[in-house]
């Protein structure tokens, strides 16, 4: 089995259907003398004549025809079973998605990507689930997470693709009586305010205090929290300001008493992406997945 040549079974396959070696190479889209040299391979291989010239053509030898239904058997399960392209119908999958999101991602790209499942993709379901960046990176190659979509600096390494989606900035919280809830503050105001900060490790927040400490500028720092759904509510309710992602803001705007106010300073913006390991760059429900993100968030999907 070693030594036979499994390419040498499409030959003796067309041959059969063809009658004919000439007809044959035509139809594997081979030279007739490839064809006749395969054809005399198989024949050494398997010590038989298999097919005979007579008046009809190349008839097959009982030999050949014992080959016959085995071969068609084998190349068609090769196609359907190996060759064939992985097949995804979102209307009938019954899959669970696993995105690694945080909170604030969870805000910003769950409420449209389930009304997307709900239309398209009816029978499945989402989990959300957040990670330190070692133990996401092994959940991605494991295939345990499907996709990594927001802030996710540390997931660098060569087998990690990514996609960016758009870039986003930062928008001051104020409660919606304070003195300051107008369109623009100056600096000088902003820092004579008191502070409340989230201390969220690992995420996008951490790029305006890494810019604040880079400007030496420093404020008075009244509230730090590691959580940000306490955020508007404290706002609402106090004199203090938070600077957080502008998507976070406008969320929180929807159901707190709070203003949007534009920082009085330059921020840099940050990209938010997708990322996946590169074992599941080609499956059908992975493609599927990243196509619905992309088009529903690429370059701000309507995000301000």
């Amino acid at each position: 089995m070693a030594a036979f040549d499994l390419n040498l079974l499409p030959v003796a396959l067309a041959i059969y259907e063809e009658r004919s070696v000439s007809a044959a190479a035509s139809k594997l889209g081979m030279s007739q003398p490839a064809v006749s040299v395969a054809l005399n391979k198989l024949r050494k291989a398997l010590g038989d004549p298999l097919f005979v010239r007579t008046a009809r053509g190349m008839d097959p030898t009982p030999r050949a025809l014992s080959l016959i239904s085995p071969t068609r058997d084998i190349l068609q399960r090769l196609q359907t079973d190996v060759l064939a392209s992985e097949e995804f119908n979102p209307a009938t999958t019954t899959r669970k998605f696993t995105l690694a999101l945080s909170d604030i991602g969870e805000m910003t790209f769950l409420p449209r990507l389930l009304e997307r499942l709900r239309r398209d993709a009816p029978g499945a379901s989402m989990c959300s689930v957040s990670m330190a960046p070692a133990e996401l990176a092994v959940a991605i190659e494991n295939g345990e997470v499907d996709l990594a979509v927001g802030y996710f600096p540390d997931l660098k390494n060569r087998n990690f693709f990514q996609q960016r989606l758009f870039s986003h900035s930062f928008i001051c919280l104020l409660g919606a009586g304070h003195a300051h809830a107008r369109s623009t503050m100056n600096l000088e105001e902003f820092l004579a305010l008191g502070h409340a900060v989230i201390k969220a490790e690992g995420r996008s927040q951490e790029l305006f205090e890494q810019h604040l400490v880079r400007q030496g500028i420093s404020r008075r720092i009244v509230l730090s929290t590691p959580h940000f759904m306490s955020i508007p509510f404290l706002i609402a309710s106090s004199d203090l300001v938070a600077t957080v992602p502008r998507a976070v803001g406008e969320s929180f705007a929807q159901f707190a008493a709070i203003k949007l106010v534009q920082p009085p300073l330059a921020i840099p913006s940050f990209d938010l992406k997708q990322h996946w390991h590169r074992k599941y760059a080609k499956e059908g429900a992975n493609i599927w997945l990243r196509r619905v993100i992309a088009e529903l968030f690429g370059d701000g999907g309507g995000l301000a």
